[in-house]
């Protein structure tokens, strides 16, 4: 079976779409798949081309039995919707035109953004291959949570879009069970919906001692670390982060560790400098080997996001890494995403963006943490284990031999 994905982001980008489709398409070729890629080259999420790369019309090269066919697009920060929607929708044109040329059986694209989604719909349509959607994000309608965007024509105009594209394919994965609820609700075929939750690969996130080195290296010794790692975007509300380890300044050994770049990352270093927060440090991103190292590091991880409706129907996918690592979680999301540290007891909450709870949970906390720890890691385990990306990839790849023999 020849497969041809068709994503905006892949390594070596070490966002969560990048993780999850080269872990998931390093297994299909261990199925005897063979998967090729189409992608950009790799700028994510600073717009600055990755060291050793040019921003060229073609290039095809070979990533551990994957073809990989990296096509030209405008490149941007991700930052400002008109630069970023003429990043997307070039991407889309050029990912287009690379499909055509591409031997495939079948066509899969993941969102955000849907313009992958749509070279995908179309390049289907032309070379008479059946499509399957991948929905990692409700977009747009997550654009319109974090204010890039507000109701109006154009909007309006992207949400026929989505559903189109839903109609459109042959199957649709999300990977939320709140994610299927909303498609159901809007109309999609509930045949067509399959649940493929994010993931951790073991080989990589597994318990380890702390990176002593790397404590020396950045100074922290002695500290109680309050780690995120991740994109530094308008989604995640860091700097309401920033506003709650204020209130900690002067208190040892509370120290915040933000580790990753994004669109929010000059402004976040600007509430730092202005405020003069000397238990908060930056860095930049890291290698995805790397980051077990500086998880390793952390106390507890914080998962935080942007208090809205849209964003209870997500389950972030650093949950499981950390998990895997038995680092307790320290979740700002409702909805889905709580449930699931509930019920496995992986971690502890706050309530997104407000700031007393996020104080009051964090003492409580640290003040019991030698009763919590083990609980919460052992929480942690349960969680890790029942979500090992490669069994969760076998169940994908099996939606798609589905698809393509009942010739949808």
């Amino acid at each position: 079976m020849k497969v041809l994905f068709i994503t905006d982001n892949f390594p070596p980008e070490v966002n969560a779409p990048a993780t999850r489709t080269y872990e998931h398409c390093i297994e299909w070729v261990k199925q005897g798949a063979e998967v090729t890629i189409v992608t950009c080259f790799p700028n994510f999420p600073q717009g600055k081309l990755y060291p050793g790369f040019r921003n060229k019309l073609y290039q095809v090269s070979y990533m551990n039995g994957i073809r990989v066919i990296r096509v030209w697009s405008y490149i941007t920060a991700n930052e400002g919707f008109a630069k970023r929607s003429l990043d997307y929708i070039s991407f889309g044109v050029a990912a287009f035109f690379a499909a055509l040329f591409c031997r495939c059986d079948i066509i899969l694209a993941t969102s955000p953004q849907f313009f992958a989604a749509l070279s995908a719909n179309a390049a289907a349509f032309v070379k008479r291959k059946p499509w399957i959607m991948e929905v990692r994000d409700l977009w747009p309608e997550s654009i319109k949570t974090v204010g890039a965007m507000k109701q109006g024509r154009m909007l309006n105009l992207l949400e026929r879009l989505e559903l189109h594209l839903y109609r459109k394919a042959a199957a649709v994965i999300v990977v939320t069970e709140s994610f299927k609820s909303n498609l159901l609700q809007r109309g999609i075929d509930r045949s067509k919906v399959s649940v493929i939750k994010n993931g951790v690969n073991f080989e990589l996130f597994q318990p380890r001692e702390r990176d002593q080195g790397l404590i020396e290296q950045l100074q922290l010794e002695n500290q109680f670390i309050i780690g995120y790692t991740g994109t530094h975007g308008m989604a995640h509300k860091l700097d309401f982060i920033l506003e709650c380890a204020a209130a900690f300044k002067g208190l040892q050994p509370f120290r915040f560790l933000f580790i990753g770049n994004g669109a929010e990352k000059g402004r976040l270093l600007e509430i730092k400098e202005r405020d003069q927060l000397d238990n908060v440090t930056f860095l930049d991103s890291v290698d995805k080997n790397e980051i077990p190292r500086y998880l390793s590091i952390m106390d507890i991880a914080l998962v935080p996001l942007k208090q809205s409706d849209t964003f209870k129907k997500v389950i972030p996918s650093k949950i499981f890494e950390t998990a895997a690592m038995h680092i307790p979680i320290f979740l700002g999301v409702e909805g889905e995403a709580r449930q699931l540290i509930g019920q496995y007891e992986a971690g502890f909450y706050f309530e997104p963006e407000n700031s007393q709870n996020f104080i009051d949970q964090l003492s409580w906390y640290y003040t019991n943490r030698h009763e919590l720890k083990s609980q919460y890691q052992a929480g942690c385990k349960r969680l890790a284990a029942d979500f090992d990306r490669k069994r969760l990839a076998k169940n994908m790849f099996r939606i798609i031999q589905n698809t393509l023999n009942t010739g949808s």
